[in-house]
């Protein structure tokens, strides 16, 4: 009877992730100092998403032709203005909620979707050959074609750019997380609880899926820069945002007409992209230091 109780108790006893682990990584991501500076760019990027009404000096789609392609650092408009006369900081104010928005939700959306896929594909050995096949069958397609192809099929929306990458985002997910499983599957604190009786859907959800995260949230912080990116290819395609939507891929789209005369227009928001892509792209490579070290060459 002892060793019985002894077995039981097992699962509980070892503990997957000691509760000072998440503190470490966050001591060793911040002595990377590129990846702080990632972090305050992202902050700030957030905080102007969420103060957009605040700090934006004028109505980002109210026309104004008597001011029309402004130069920057002009009375009132200090990052000018575009050819109808709206004003460029208020649109890049306002465009980094909808970049920012879309961003999540996408992502959001491929995390539900891959990690669903990889941990039933990681767990169960009868479903991983066929979700295995349905991954590598979306891995086939290009990313960008295959957003552009859901689009095409779905429509022309923002909504629709998010659900588009996505899907882009489950086979990259799905394929991480099944790595992930099929280690912590084999673990003997697993192994106690199926001893026990505990069942699959406990063990996966409340033993394998939380040693999962890190890699999760590593991947989940860099699908942002791609997600953010893709976003404003898209608009500058004419797939996502539609004018007067005040959305950086299209803000460029509309202003490479004036490069020459008014280059603002184009600069500005091409700037906005490239500093928020390299903050999530920094980050998520410091993340991934943080949580391996043994990762740094």
């Amino acid at each position: 009877m002892p060793e019985v109780v002894q077995a039981t108790n097992s699962p509980v006893a070892v503990t997957p992730k000691k509760d000072n682990e998440w503190l470490l990584i966050i001591k060793r991501l911040l002595r990377n100092k590129l990846a702080v500076l990632g972090l305050i760019i992202i902050i700030l990027q957030i905080a102007m998403a969420l103060l957009a009404p605040i700090i934006a000096t004028h109505d980002p789609v109210k026309q104004d032709l008597s001011a029309s392609e402004l130069p920057v650092f002009s009375e009132g408009h200090w990052l000018g203005t575009d050819n109808y006369g709206r004003d460029v900081w208020s649109r890049i104010v306002y465009g980094s909620q909808i970049s920012l928005l879309v961003g999540i939700v996408a992502v959001v959306l491929g995390l539900l979707g891959g990690v669903t896929l990889g941990l039933l594909g990681g767990y169960y050995k009868k479903l991983d050959g066929i979700i295995m096949r349905f991954v590598d069958l979306l891995f086939s397609f290009p990313g960008i074609l295959l957003a552009m192809l859901i689009i095409a099929v779905l429509g022309t929306s923002l909504v629709n750019v998010a659900i588009a990458i996505s899907i882009w985002s489950i086979p990259s997910c799905a394929r991480i997380v099944r790595g992930s499983v099929l280690s912590i599957k084999e673990k003997e604190y697993i192994m106690a609880m199926k001893s026990v009786g505990a069942s699959d859907l406990r063990i996966m959800i409340k033993h394998i899926l939380p040693n999962c995260f890190a890699p999760i949230i590593v991947f989940a912080t860099m699908r942002m820069a791609t997600a953010i990116l893709s976003t404003a290819a898209l608009s500058y395609l004419g797939l996502g945002a539609q004018p007067p939507t005040p959305e950086w891929g299209s803000m460029i789209s509309q202003g490479q007409a004036f490069m020459w005369s008014s280059p603002h227009l184009t600069i500005v928001p091409g700037i906005a992209i490239m500093l928020t892509v390299f903050a999530f792209n920094v980050l998520g490579d410091g993340l991934r230091d943080a949580i391996d070290p043994n990762m740094n060459v």
